[in-house]
């Protein structure tokens, strides 16, 4: 995968990192660092609906490292594990405030595809927000990548994938991940219309969270309800349309 060097921009309410191209990569609200801004990792976050309490997660792609410090401040049980190619995105770690490695929380400068293809533990969250310039590298969408992420799932474990709306390619790819888990998926539009997150899991949880979505959407906690939004009405909706009421 080709690598380019992150630009920052600041003014005095955000800080935010771009990769040679006008595509915003992340963005970072000075008084309040851990907070989603951009629709995408919010959407993102729609895991919780699936398992609120996940014990692992590995993240692919780092950027400004929005959803490892949100899943870091707000999981504190859960051990992140970030994986990010570029070592001059990873040298902006400081000036975005995400947290230094500890028992729980590391960031790896490494090939995600390998990284994934090597597993050596099974993850029951693995986000993937990988992004150059032009967009998602070849070799973050091809079938041989998302089967070696279904591989290092954990039995119910969830696949997250943040795809570009605009990509020619997107409802192609979509429909990649969804064979892939046959068919156990539901694509979330953000409300900017920039992105679309693809949730992929195993039949039982998506079963499961289809029958008490409700119940789980009362379960979560305050900040992930803020966090979550409009874009919790979506995954039902994906659900209901992937198991419609008997």
């Amino acid at each position: 995968m080709s690598q380019q060097s992150p630009f920052i921009h600041k003014n005095r309410q955000t800080l935010s990192l771009s990769l040679d191209s006008p595509l915003l990569q992340s963005c970072m609200r000075r008084n309040d660092p851990t907070a989603l801004i951009l629709d995408y990792t919010r959407a993102m976050m729609g895991f919780l609906l699936f398992n609120p309490s996940p014990a692992s997660m590995l993240m692919i792609g780092l950027g400004g490292g929005s959803v490892p410090k949100y899943c870091h401040q707000h999981l504190p049980k859960v051990d992140i594990t970030t994986v990010e190619i570029n070592p001059e995105v990873i040298a902006l770690r400081d000036e975005f405030l995400i947290p230094a490695d500890s028992e729980r929380f590391r960031v790896i400068c490494a090939d995600g595809v390998a990284f994934v293809a090597q597993a050596q533990q099974r993850y029951d969250v693995l986000m993937v927000d990988g992004f150059t310039g032009e967009g998602q590298p070849e070799a973050l969408c091809s079938r041989v990548f998302y089967d070696a992420c279904k591989a290092a799932l954990s039995v119910e474990g969830m696949l997250v994938v943040n795809l570009h709306a605009e990509m020619p390619r997107c409802g192609e790819l979509t429909q990649r991940i969804e064979r892939c888990f046959g068919g156990h998926a539901v694509a979330v539009a953000t409300d900017d219309g920039d992105n679309c997150v693809v949730l992929a899991g195993s039949g039982p949880a998506f079963a499961r969270c289809r029958l008490a979505f409700e119940d789980r959407w009362g379960a979560l906690s305050a900040a992930h309800q803020q966090t979550l939004g409009a874009c919790s009405s979506r995954i039902e909706r994906g659900l209901i349309r992937r198991y419609p009421p008997v």
